[in-house]
């Protein structure tokens, strides 16, 4: 301390920084529900005066702030943040510039360029052939394995979602750590001992039962445009067979182009179409005059039937929520083989989920697996409701990290890292 400071400022000074910082650590640094409007959460909250009052008994104050981050893979992700500022001191840059998509096989000037990039990357780059510019089969499979890593369809082609990839930059890869950890300061501090965690980050969703994982599952989530939102909430059953009612704003965009140009399009695949939202009359599609309907306006209710081809699967999940999300089966199953999985208008679909619900029942309430199949192959709609609700969470997590500080990315598809780390500087 100055020899003329005062005591009394410095002290409120110190203290200010002390609940500034616990508060931080310990809840996050932006209010998530108001950076982006695709999240909504029950953010971790702290009151400052049990902050003071716990660093004020603490008989060793330097144990009690490291124990205000959160647990799990925090401290694995700060080891990577440390990791990652030191390499930006002496990092090599190489942009791929765009072009045509590189398939192996090709010679193409930037194959060089691709190789160097790769080995910025740690990546194990093997020797070029007789001609170097071309694409061949050994670095295509290196390509492949980066591929893999970060989510994208795995085919060696360098189109212009690898190409973006690759070109992402030491910063920019900082910034998702930085978000990744503001983002895990958000959750409770323990998630429960029974739970669903669905990461839209890297198309997965694990079932904590009892503390240890009793399932888990790749993911189909929401597109760019229809990003799955972030949020919280609790499951109690599920649905078989169940009819799929077409949101307004899917039948305005994406069918009504369908009808005008045929109005028995539909109905192949099962769809009906009623002549409002608060009946069952059902309305004939070749009587309406397609071409007068508005897609901001749709004034009709489209739904699908239960059955094989419906959207839905044979199985849904319905929990509360603000966006009208839910999980369900899928008929488009061979999506599931593709790398970067965003294909829905923001549920998430599940690849088995009747393998899921036998493990959330664990074989109470006299389930069983087999009957439900029969159920589902009658075509009955049946309602399940589960031994006890189960808590969900979705989150979008691009970066986990290990013990070591060894981290593992995703791309960043839905620019919610960026706008994390946009609000972060702000108070």
């Amino acid at each position: 301390m100055a020899p003329n400071a005062d005591p009394a400022a410095a002290d409120a000074l110190l203290t200010a920084a002390f609940v500034s910082y616990a508060s931080d650590v310990s809840t996050g640094r932006v209010r998530a529900n108001r950076i982006d409007k695709e999240i909504s959460i029950d953010q971790r909250k702290v009151d400052q005066a049990d902050l003071l009052k716990a660093a004020a008994e603490a008989p060793d104050f330097a144990a009690y702030l490291a124990a205000l981050p959160p647990k799990g893979d925090y401290l694995g992700l700060q080891k990577a943040l440390a990791i990652w500022r030191d390499k930006r001191a002496n990092a090599a840059f190489t942009p791929l510039p765009d072009g045509v998509a590189l398939k192996p096989g090709m010679i193409d000037a930037r194959v060089p360029l691709l190789r160097k990039r790769l080995g910025e990357l740690e990546l194990t780059v093997p020797e070029p052939g007789l001609v170097v510019d071309q694409y061949d089969e050994a670095l295509a499979a290196i390509v492949k394995s980066y591929q893999e890593a970060k989510g994208l369809t795995v085919d060696g082609i360098i189109g212009a979602k690898t190409v973006r990839s690759l070109n992402i930059t030491i910063d920019e890869r900082i910034g998702q750590i930085v978000a990744n950890l503001e983002r895990r300061r958000w959750l409770p501090e323990d998630l429960g001992s029974r739970y669903v965690f669905v990461n839209a980050g890297d198309y997965s969703m694990v079932f904590v039962d009892a503390g240890k994982v009793a399932f888990q599952s790749l993911v189909i989530v929401g597109t760019p445009k229809d990003p799955t939102p972030e949020i919280q909430s609790v499951m109690r059953g599920f649905q078989t067979n169940p009819f799929w009612t077409v949101p307004q704003s899917i039948a305005g965009e994406e069918y009504l182009p369908l009808l005008r140009r045929d109005p028995s399009a539909l109905t192949a695949a099962g769809f009906r179409i009623f002549e409002n939202w608060s009946d069952d009359t059902e309305l004939d599609p070749n009587t309406v005059d397609w071409s007068s309907i508005h897609p901001k306006a749709f004034p009709f209710r489209i739904r699908q039937d239960s059955g094989a081809t419906n959207a839905l699967g044979y199985i849904f999940f319905p929990f509360a929520n603000k966006y009208g999300i839910y999980m369900h089966d899928t008929a488009s199953r061979w999506l599931f083989t593709e790398g970067s999985r965003n294909f829905s208008h923001g549920c998430i679909r599940l690849l088995n989920p009747l393998a899921f619900v036998e493990k959330v029942f664990n074989g109470k309430n006299n389930f069983s697996k087999e009957r439900v199949r029969q159920v589902i192959d009658s075509g009955h709609q049946a309602h399940y409701a589960f031994p006890e609700p189960v808590t969900l969470y979705v989150t979008y997590r691009t970066v986990t990290a290990d013990a070591g500080g060894v981290a593992k990315f995703r791309d960043d598809v839905y620019g919610r890292d960026r706008l994390v780390v946009g609000a972060m500087p702000r108070p």
